[in-house]
């Protein structure tokens, strides 16, 4: 099954400078393993996230050449309809979330995908909505 990757994996992968703790190890060479697998999906508002704040330019060119390598899948008209409706269930139960993060729930659903994220807000969305996380 093809993997939504989403924009906290990719930091982990991508941006993050320093040491990284035993879990961001452990989920960054899963990234690695999909990539290698050619099990990545993208889809452009994460590629956006992905290189929106980088002031230094050349890091910019950089990062935005290495993410070309993952083509974008085309969003449609139904994926923003479910989106909202995976707004509206989620907070019907109380669950707060961003217009991307149900973007995303809803590109899974729509396409078949599951998600790899490091964002616990994911965990309380798959209470409420038919996403599967990957490696959970």
């Amino acid at each position: 099954m093809k993997v939504l990757v989403d924009t906290s994996i990719w930091s982990l992968a991508l941006r993050r400078r320093g040491v990284l703790s035993e879990d961001e190890k452990v989920s960054v060479s899963a990234l690695i393993d999909l990539i290698d697998d050619a099990r990545v999906v993208m889809i452009g508002p994460i590629r956006q996230e992905l290189l929106s704040g980088i002031s230094s330019m050349s890091q910019f060119d950089d990062l935005k050449e290495h993410l070309q390598s993952f083509e974008d899948l085309p969003l449609y008209r139904e994926y923003y309809e479910r989106a909202a409706d995976f707004f509206n269930i989620c907070r019907r139960s109380g669950v707060q979330g961003s217009h991307i993060d149900f973007l995303i729930c809803a590109v899974a659903v729509e396409a078949s995908l599951q998600i790899y994220t490091s964002d616990r807000d994911f965990i309380q969305y798959a209470k409420h909505l038919p996403i599967h996380l990957y490696g959970t």
